[in-house]
């Protein structure tokens, strides 16, 4: 199933939405971490269709999920500019993902600035699309182009991996579609596993330098950068740019690693 299908399959139910998870969307024995972020922003969209736009989200993976899965939302805060709402995932086992999301509306300032270097690479045009056998179903719904860094499992000494992404499915324009992205890139750290073993992301942060919505549907740059790695955990940055080389979301995670 698509990723904007899967978004119009969610219902309301009691206290919440309702959407099931099909196979081609599931981690091993959880759904992508993207999508759950996704679909705790998509009910709290719903739920309330008068928020600013989204600033600043944090993502706790708590357990498993999958098949069908329940959200519920709760304003945190309505502030004169800022308003904060909080998402609940729930599968069979329980409370899966807890989401705060931040939402701002604009204001004038006397700050402008980018401090986040740009760096020029090919277009995704002009870049093969790598071989994808045996990856898990969920990657087959974005489209890759390897820009620089190390490739997974290959016991490289990169921990810094660049990759131009986007939705296969066109129809992916939302601001949760934009979220989902964001956590398509493999952990830094996998270039330097000799072999595959699992990870597990446990939290999440991303700002949006932009306001989401205005971005349209194509090729983004993303960068995944490990910092830290000890006792089976590691600590990474993301950024995205577009083309125009603005820099739109930052992010930054911390994935338990098992190897």
């Amino acid at each position: 199933m698509r990723f904007s299908a899967l978004m119009a399959s969610m219902r309301r139910a009691d206290a919440g939405y309702e959407a099931e998870i099909p196979a081609n969307w599931m981690q091993g024995r959880t759904t992508y971490g993207g999508l759950t972020a996704a679909l705790c922003l998509e009910a709290v969209l719903r739920a309330h269709p008068d928020l600013p736009p989204l600033r600043s989200a944090q993502i706790s993976f708590i357990g498993p999920a999958g098949g069908m899965v329940r959200v519920t939302t709760e304003v945190l805060r309505r502030g004169k500019s800022v308003s904060f709402v909080g998402a609940d995932l729930f599968g069979e086992a329980g409370l899966a993902a807890r989401a705060v999301f931040a939402f701002g509306a604009a204001r004038d300032s006397a700050l402008k600035a980018e401090f986040v270097p740009y760096r020029e690479f090919p277009a995704p045009e002009q870049l093969k699309a790598p071989r994808r056998e045996g990856a898990p179903g969920f990657a087959l719904e974005f489209d890759v182009r390897w820009v620089a860094g190390g490739k997974p499992f290959t016991g490289s000494k990169d921990c810094d991996v660049f990759l131009w992404l986007r939705h296969v499915d066109e129809e992916a324009r939302s601001v949760p579609a934009l979220l989902a992205l964001g956590d398509m890139p493999p952990p830094a750290l996998f270039p330097m596993f000799p072999y595959f073993k699992p990870i597990s992301t446990m939290t999440w942060t991303v700002n949006f330098l932009a306001d989401p919505s205005t971005l349209a549907r194509d090729w983004l740059l993303m960068e995944s950068r490990a910092e830290h790695a000890a006792e089976g955990y590691s600590s990474q940055d993301m950024f995205v740019w577009t083309r125009a080389g603005a820099c739109v979301m930052a992010g930054r995670q911390s994935v338990a690693v098992f190897v």
